[in-house]
């Protein structure tokens, strides 16, 4: 069997009031390249790591990558090969950026590869959302493009909605030099909510869906406000109003948190990008927080992989 190399983009989720059910894929990405060792290998998986950020991932049985690759070989209750996992780093790791969901996607999608694909994409799919919790990371992760994902009470299935995203509309992206775990970032929100926020972010939510596929400024100005996590979850990140501010200040029509954060994220028009990533990284240097901004696209493709 020849190697596999399985590519998993980033993924930003929540936009918002859309929290735990909409993400959409970025063009950064985590590359994940799967070989089959002998069997008498002692442990059973090697992994090695590049990147700016190899020295913080675990090399180890405990990797998530791996614990998906077995689990997906537990799933078809077979026996899984002795493997090596070489992961090229791209998604800076418990930033916001769904750098999990690709360790899970690309260890499921590594597996089915090496086992002969009798899984098909909807299978590893589901497979992905148990596995992860929710679907705002994986789903995007998987199939590319920006995602809705509900389930029906009475199917108990997926359903995945492809969210159009108008094309003069960019993520500007700022990605700070310290970590948030993402239950760090749950543990900060309230059990429960009133009915007015409720209401308040479905029709928030709306308007968002509505602004992505038109890039209408005025709705995404409105749209991108939240009740349920963004006022509790900021606070965990130093100088959110300020890095806000000067975004909006810049051309951005709202900025939000990316999933569960730190990383912070603008929507902008095509034209205001440049001034709007200077403006955010400026802004948070001020606060004592340095930055790297970057302007993305969204990546419609999803995972691939190749021989």
């Amino acid at each position: 069997m020849p190697p596999i190399t399985v590519t998993v983009p980033a993924s930003t989720a929540n936009l918002g009031p859309g929290f735990d059910c909409i993400g959409a894929a970025l063009t950064l990405y985590n590359q994940f390249k799967f070989t089959c060792l002998d069997s008498r290998e002692p442990e059973g998986v090697r992994i090695t790591v590049t990147g700016t950020e190899a020295p913080l991932v675990n090399l180890n049985a405990d990797n998530l990558v791996y614990q998906t690759f077995l689990k997906y070989y537990q799933y078809l209750n077979q026996t899984p090969p002795s493997v090596e996992i070489a992961i090229e780093l791209g998604v800076p790791l418990a930033r916001g950026l769904g750098s999990s969901a690709t360790a899970i996607v690309g260890g499921l999608v590594g597996a089915n590869q090496l086992a002969g694909d009798p899984l098909n994409q909807i299978e590893l799919m589901n497979l992905a959302i148990a596995l992860e919790g929710h679907p705002d990371n994986v789903v995007p992760a998987l199939l590319g493009g920006c995602r809705l994902a509900a389930k029906g009470e009475e199917t108990n299935n997926w359903e995945i909605c492809d969210i159009p995203w108008h094309t003069e509309l960019l993520p500007v992206v700022a990605i700070p030099n310290f970590e948030l775990s993402t239950q760090a970032a749950r543990e900060v929100l309230p059990n429960d909510y009133s009915r007015g926020d409720a209401i308040f972010n479905i029709a928030h939510f709306g308007l968002l869906l509505r602004g992505l596929a038109t890039g209408r400024g005025e709705w995404l100005q409105a749209a991108l406000q939240d009740r349920i996590h963004q006022p509790y979850r900021k606070t965990l990140i130093p100088g959110y109003d300020t890095v806000a501010a000067a975004a909006v200040a810049a051309g951005a029509y709202g900025m939000v948190i990316s999933g569960a954060g730190p990383t912070l994220l603008a929507l902008v028009p095509s034209s205001q990008a440049t001034a709007v990533a200077t403006a955010m990284a400026t802004a948070w240097q001020k606060e004592g927080v340095t930055a790297q901004v970057q302007t993305f696209s969204v990546d419609t493709q999803g995972t691939r992989w190749s021989k």
